[in-house]
């Protein structure tokens, strides 16, 4: 499964020279990231308060491949690369039309509200075992 999540590009995501500035991809992925799980239906507010549990990124390779613009329409799409016992991979990219403008490798960890790896609870595996 392919989750698309659209946005547009505000003059605020632009530097200088009216490009998106490189930190606002990891926060469109972010938000992409966010809707992803919850499509799965996966509550991370009520994950937090149940179950202490939290998903932070571990690990990011990332691309750039073309710049965005102020005012353009972009799609971030996000697929399952993988899912372990305390780990998820993810691929990112962020397309205007059919260009791949920004290519990423999620790498998402559980963890416990003491900071440490913790395991995906069963429900959230099958959740994205199924999306696999």
């Amino acid at each position: 499964m392919i989750h698309r999540f659209d946005l547009r590009v505000y003059y605020e995501d632009t530097d200088l020279a009216g490009i998106v500035y490189y930190a606002n991809y990891l926060k469109y992925i972010e938000r992409a990231r966010s809707e992803y799980v919850r499509a799965l239906g996966i509550d991370q507010v009520a994950l937090k308060a149940e179950a202490d549990l939290v998903f932070a990124v571990r690990r990011l390779e990332a691309d750039y491949l073309q710049p965005a613009r102020f005012d353009d329409r972009l799609v971030v799409e996000t697929s399952q690369e993988g899912v372990g016992g305390v780990r998820v991979v993810l691929r990112q990219r962020v397309l205007r039309d059919e260009a791949v403008l920004f290519d990423a490798l999620v790498t998402l960890v559980a963890l416990s509200g003491g900071g440490g790896p913790a395991r995906l609870p069963a429900n959230i595996r099958r959740a994205l075992a199924e999306e696999a």
